[in-house]
């Protein structure tokens, strides 16, 4: 990782180009951080919702439709994906010394 990255904080979103997004991580108060904060804590929840969703679907005991399955398996993709660059920001943030919450 060089200099510039490390001190820059991965967003939970991408950029216009579809690129990943950064911001300087001097400023842990800024508007932009607590967005950040408050997207990334969303998307956490949005995940630990989704799994007792499935969850709850597999302990009924009948066999899902592939309607359902591809459903399920499909946000749990995206899910996933979002909790993995959580993980990755706040793990690049650790690894510099920089705020988080």
């Amino acid at each position: 990782m060089t200099d510039a990255v490390a001190r820059l904080r991965l967003l939970p979103w991408d950029g216009p180009d579809g690129k990943p997004a950064y911001t300087p991580d001097d400023n842990a108060e800024g508007m932009i951080a607590r967005l950040a904060n408050r997207m990334e804590r969303e998307q956490l929840t949005a995940a630990s919702d989704l799994l007792e969703l499935a969850r709850q679907m597999l302990a009924v005991g009948e066999p899902l439709t592939p309607e359902q399955s591809r459903f399920v398996v499909t946000r749990l993709c995206d899910v996933l994906s979002n909790t993995l660059r959580v993980a990755e920001s706040r793990g690049m943030r650790l690894a510099t010394g920089g705020a988080d919450e």
